[in-house]
């Protein structure tokens, strides 16, 4: 991404740094999930097999990259937090996988591949995110993810809470109804943060639980990554409205063709862009006091809306 058409005027060393440490991030969690998926082998090949092409499809790790900065911000050990990201990340793609089933959001493309069903079947898909999303919670649990079992189970209890009916889930609900649904604004708004800031807000705050952080910072890390996931649906929405497939690596166009409101069709193109900067700049506010040791949590949010500039 060139720096000069990054929403917030990025200087090259930022964008620079910003693109090594999310690199940094995306291969310790791909390690890590290499280690921690199973290889196919036996009877249950052809699952594992499909569990392994979901999530090694190339994603862009953001949600570990944000678990990673986190526990980096307050000391917790990197080993530990890996395993918490790698967490996220089969979460994060059995939600994926079922999304794009024929009974939900029919697609065809994932990250610019065959999605998952149709690389495979349906039925072999719905399995995959099963066994995905029941992995999460086996490394959650795990002993090597923290010596105090409290910590461990609250991190369990709050990826349960992000990805259950008061968080993804119920966000994935709204979404289906949406298109026989005349959400105003703040029914906008309550879908995304639920459909995709929950977890961004797990992500954020799995760090400072891992590292026994004060309740202070755990709120300064929740209001980052609620501010951060409202701007990133909204350029996420951008390239929907005016971007291509090649760009989005999904079918774009879908949520107007559905009739499904969202903060653009409401906003229109150029408030849409004006409250994702307004949203960027508050992200970036709710960490400043870490200093330096926060710059590259401050420089995501304007670094992800050039993706749809």
């Amino acid at each position: 991404m060139a720096s000069t058409t990054l929403a917030a005027g990025l200087a090259e060393r930022e964008t620079a740094s910003l693109n090594a440490a999310m690199k940094r991030a995306a291969a310790a969690t791909d390690a890590a999930l290499e280690r921690l998926l199973p290889a196919p082998s036996g009877e249950q090949a052809r699952v594992c097999e499909a569990m392994r092409y979901a999530i090694f499809a190339g994603g862009k790790r953001l949600r570990p990259f944000l678990t990673l900065q986190g526990a980096a911000l307050f000391g917790a050990p990197e080993p530990r937090a890996v395993r918490a990201a790698a967490a996220i990340e089969m979460l994060h793609t059995y939600s994926l996988v079922h999304d794009d089933l024929p009974c939900m959001d029919d697609d065809d493309l994932r990250r610019g591949r065959p999605t998952t069903h149709r690389q495979f079947d349906e039925a072999t898909a719905v399995l995959a995110g099963d066994a995905l999303l029941t992995a999460s919670f086996e490394v959650l649990a795990g002993a090597e993810t923290h010596p105090d079992g409290a910590v461990r189970a609250e991190l369990v209890a709050r990826l349960a809470s992000a990805g259950g009916t008061s968080g993804m889930i119920g966000g994935q609900m709204m979404d289906m109804q949406a298109p026989e649904r005349d959400y105003d604004e703040a029914g906008v708004i309550l879908l995304q943060r639920m459909k995709t800031g929950a977890l961004f807000e797990f992500a954020c705050e799995a760090g400072p639980i891992l590292a026994q952080a004060s309740a202070r910072d755990r709120q300064n890390l929740r209001d980052y990554a609620r501010d951060l996931g409202l701007a990133f649906q909204i350029a996420d929405d951008l390239i929907d409205a005016l971007g291509s497939t090649e760009q989005a690596g999904k079918t774009v166009g879908k949520d107007q063709d559905q009739g499904k409101a969202t903060l653009i069709s409401l906003y229109g193109i150029e408030r849409a862009r004006s409250e994702a900067q307004r949203l960027a700049a508050q992200a970036a506010a709710a960490v400043s006091g870490y200093g330096p040791r926060a710059d590259d949590l401050k420089a995501l949010p304007f670094f992800l809306l050039d993706r749809a500039s």
